[in-house]
This record gives structure tokens, C-alpha cells and sequence, in this order.
């Protein structure tokens, strides 16, 4: 009975931390891209920091940014080129954090096929499925070849890139993801090679990012997701293979060979301090996509990238 008594003055004492709801727009399916958030989510550490995260994926790929843009989700995933782009048009969007801290785009062909350079792209069709940046990346890698898009046929194939590339409906495509479409091809037995896009006149640039609006941005609420999600890294760092049962344990779909070796693939480049970013590289992809006559002015990094860390 005193044991009895004592628990419930306790919890009169202490009363339930209240926790603050957050709500995340992927750029895609869940997939081992996700990692940090969805470990950060099993293993409590966004409850840790107080927080409710609801993980929502999108209805169409370019999506997310957009309904940041319009107030109604907090943060989205999305990609540093999408955003140099929207920013451009007028949309509030600003980078926040990072995701994935490399290029994983690459430009994709069948390993036996006919393409063997980029200029070999003449005449062929090339599959896309975010209108806009991937047009403006296979632009830049285009002319960096001495090609333009008039020389090729766009065919927008939407999700299904390597479906497209493999069954031949297209030559090549863009937009396809280096550690998820290889090895999707490579357990089909239709091996692929990849054109990596820093390599064909592109500077490097973070992969993923997270993207919100800084008109109604909540800082601190942002800070402590990051401050989770940087938690997370580390746990999967350190833990390859509990994070990896741990991830793959959320859903029947995740557990299979290509989402294995995704995640193998993947570990290495997550940003192991997502809130912080070097100015130089958006400051060096602006010049880029300027100099490229992508864009018809100049942004500051500002405009573009925040370190909600230092605030």
C-alpha cells in the first residue's frame, strides 16, 4: 500500500513531459536513405528531445518541397540542386539540415550496352522523374560532353528508372540513385554502369537535405529533430548491423537483398553533423548553375542555407 501510495505522489510530482509534433515529408518510399530518421525514431531519441514526428511519404516526388513551401508540413526531404532551382522561382524554402552529405545521382546505362560515353547519348532517349532538376543537371552534363537536349529524347518515366532502363523503353537515365539502382540491376542480373555526375562537370553538392519554410520555420524545434537525427548516425556508425535489424525489423518490404546492400551503401555518406553545412559548396554550386545559364542571378548563401544550431 505505502508502495502504492508513494508511486502515485510521484507521478503527481512529475507529470508527463508534453512533446511537440513535428511533421516530416520524405522524398520518397521509406528506403535505407532514411536511416538516421527512422532509427531515430525506434531507438526514442525524438522523443528524447521532446518531439512527435510523423513520417509521411509523398503522393508524387516532387511533392514535399512544395507543401513546405505552402505551410502545411514543418520539414521535408528534399535535394540541395531541387532547391537552388526553387529558391530561385520565388518559393520560401531554405535548407536546415543534412541528410546524405554526397552525390548519389548518377546518370545510368546498361553496362553492355550501346552508350559507352556520354556523347554517345545522340539521338538516344533518356529517362527523368523530377521535372525541372534533373532536366537542369542532364543539361550541365550534356554541354560539359558537347551535347544539349536537343539532341536527346526526354521520357518521363516517373519512379520506375531502372524498370524503364532495363526493359529498354529508354537508353539511359537520370536521377537514378548509385546505391539503390546498381544493385537493383546488379540482383536482376541486368548489371547498369554510372556516369557519376561530379565527375561529368558538376560539383559536388549534399545529396539530401532538409528543406523548410523560413517564414514560419520553428528553430528550436528544428534544432532538437537534428540534434535526434545526428544521435542516430552515430548509434549507426557504431552498430552497422543492430541498426540494420532494427531498420529492416519496421516493415516485411525492407527486408531483402537490395535494401541490404543499399544500406551498406549508404552508411558511409549520412552527414554525421546534419545541422551544420559548408558554405562553400552552395556558394560554389550557385556560381555553377550561373555560369551553366541555369539561373539569371547569383544567391547568397543565406538565402539558401541556415545552421538552425547556432541560434
Amino acid at each position: 500500500m505505502k508502495t502504492l501510495m508513494l508511486t502515485l505522489l510521484l507521478s503527481f510530482a512529475s507529470p508527463a513531459i508534453a512533446t511537440e509534433k513535428l511533421t516530416l515529408m520524405l522524398d520518397w518510399f521509406i528506403n535505407p536513405n532514411h536511416g538516421p530518421i527512422i532509427i531515430a525514431q525506434e531507438n526514442g531519441y525524438f522523443a528524447e528531445q521532446e518531439l512527435e514526428v510523423e513520417i509521411i511519404p509523398p503522393a508524387g516526388p516532387a511533392d514535399p518541397p512544395k507543401l513546405v513551401a505552402a505551410g502545411q508540413a514543418d520539414l521535408a526531404v528534399s535535394y540541395q540542386p531541387q532547391l537552388h532551382l526553387q529558391v530561385h522561382t520565388g518559393l520560401p524554402l531554405i535548407r536546415v539540415g543534412t541528410l546524405v552529405a554526397t552525390p548519389l545521382n548518377c546518370l545510368l546505362v546498361l553496362e553492355d550496352g550501346s552508350i559507352k560515353s556520354v556523347a554517345d547519348l545522340v539521338g538516344k532517349k533518356v529517362g527523368f522523374s523530377v521535372a525541372g532538376v534533373e532536366e537542369a543537371l542532364l543539361t550541365a552534363i550534356l554541354e560539359s560532353n558537347g551535347l544539349s537536349l536537343d539532341d536527346i529524347e526526354l521520357v518521363n518515366v516517373n519512379w520506375s528508372l531502372s524498370p524503364a532502363l532495363m526493359s529498354k523503353q529508354v537508353d539511359a537515365v537520370v536521377g537514378a540513385f548509385r546505391n539503390f539502382e546498381l544493385n537493383q540491376m546488379d540482383i536482376e542480373g541486368v548489371p547498369g554502369r554510372c556516369f557519376y555526375l561530379e565527375e561529368e562537370g558538376l560539383p559536388s553538392y549534399d545529396e539530401l537535405i532538409y528543406v523548410a519554410n523560413p517564414e514560419n520555420m520553428d528553430t528550436d524545434k528544428i534544432a532538437r529533430f537534428l540534434a535526434a537525427t545526428e544521435k542516430a548516425t552515430q548509434f549507426m556508425v557504431n552498430h552497422p548491423q543492430q541498426s540494420w535489424k532494427i531498420f529492416s525489423g519496421t516493415a516485411k518490404e525492407l527486408q531483402d537483398e537490395l535494401n541490404k546492400r543499399a544500406w551498406r551503401d549508404t552508411l558511409p555518406r549520412f552527414a554525421l553533423r546534419p545541422s551544420a553545412f559548408d558554405a562553400i559548396r552552395y556558394r560554389r554550386f550557385e556560381k555553377f548553375l550561373l555560369d551553366s545559364g541555369l539561373v539569371e542571378r547569383e544567391l547568397t548563401v543565406d538565402q539558401l542555407a541556415v545552421d538552425v544550431s547556432a541560434d
